[in-house]
């Protein structure tokens, strides 16, 4: 399993090291790297294709971060992004939630805060805040199968799923999204969760039926 590596984009130098000091302790071989605005960010993660998560800045000198999490989306649909902010402004963590972020951590959050969103989304999940978690609804981009409030899929996970759909093995997959067949299954397993199913077989034929459609360009 290849070592953990995350793009940290930041137009202030401080928090940018104080981020990085603080992801270090997630585990000795982090690997995490530094953009000072979106245009050097953007350029890092076609550099690096192996990127499992991006920080992203809210208020960046280039651009909002709505406009910088759209343009990943797109370049780099299987990379979670978590949207930082010194704001909690409850309007704009809907807003990035619904337009595909993975979470959203206000910079004044406790260092374990961070790091306990980090892990969730790494993990495949997505980080609410307890702003949002007080919240009856969960944000989600996407009509919810079935009647229950459910955790939409993120970006990675979908993905995962649009590959299900093309037949694909866990190990064609992970090879695919350069992560591991034990994250691949991890994956799997909230996509079984969102539809409630038992199997991958099962899954593809709910997701057929909500509209997924394979995809042949990864």
């Amino acid at each position: 399993m290849h070592a953990v590596k995350i793009l940290v984009v930041d137009d202030h130098a401080l928090v940018r090291e104080g981020l990085h000091q603080v992801l270090k302790s997630l585990d000795e071989n982090v690997e995490v790297l530094q953009a000072g605005n979106c245009m050097q960010g953007f350029a890092l993660a076609q550099i690096h294709g192996d990127l499992d998560l991006v920080l992203l800045d809210y208020h960046l000198p280039d651009m909002n971060g709505m406009e910088a999490l759209t343009v990943f989306g797109e370049r780099h649909p299987e990379v979670p992004v978590v949207v930082l902010s010194g704001s909690a402004n409850i309007q704009i963590m809907r807003q990035v939630l619904q337009a595909g972020a993975s979470g959203f951590v206000t910079k004044s959050s406790l260092s374990d805060e961070l790091l306990a969103a980090v892990r969730k989304v790494l993990a495949g999940d997505i980080f609410l805040p307890h702003e949002l978690n007080a919240s009856a609804k969960a944000p989600s981009s996407k009509a919810q199968p079935g009647n229950g409030q459910k955790t939409p899929l993120t970006q990675r996970q979908d993905l995962v799923l649009r590959c299900l759909l093309d037949g694909m093995s866990n190990r064609e997959i992970g090879d695919v999204l350069h992560v591991s067949e034990e994250t691949i299954k991890t994956h799997i397993t909230a996509i079984l969760r969102y539809f409630d199913v038992q199997n991958r077989t099962q899954a593809v034929v709910a997701a057929a039926r909500t509209g997924y459609k394979a995809v042949t360009d990864y």
